[in-house]
C-alpha cells in the first residue's frame, strides 16, 4: 500500500470520526427516566439501644443474645415458628 492510499485512508476515518462527533454534539439529549418512587414501608427500623450496647459486650449476656438472634431472623426473613 502507497503512501497517497495510507493518507487517503486516514482521510477517510477521520472524515467518520468527525460525521461521528457532529451527530453527537448536534442532537437532542434523550429524555430521562424518572426517578422510582421509594416508600418508607420497607425500610427496617433503626438499631435500637439494646443493640448499641451489645455490640460492646465480649461476655455471654441473655439478653444480648435473644436481641442479636430477632436482628438475624429479622435480616434472613425468618419467622419464629418456621424451625
Amino acid at each position: 500500500m502507497g503512501r497517497a492510499a495510507r493518507i487517503a485512508g486516514a482521510a477517510v476515518l477521520g472524515g467518520i470520526a468527525m460525521t461521528l462527533a457532529l451527530v453527537a454534539v448536534t442532537l437532542p439529549p434523550a429524555p430521562r427516566a424518572s426517578a422510582p418512587q421509594v416508600s418508607g414501608a420497607d425500610a427496617h427500623p433503626a438499631p435500637d439501644d439494646g443493640l448499641r450496647r451489645c455490640r460492646t459486650i465480649t461476655t455471654a449476656d441473655p439478653d444480648c443474645e435473644a436481641v442479636w438472634e430477632a436482628k438475624r431472623r429479622r435480616f434472613f426473613g425468618e419467622r419464629r415458628n418456621e424451625r
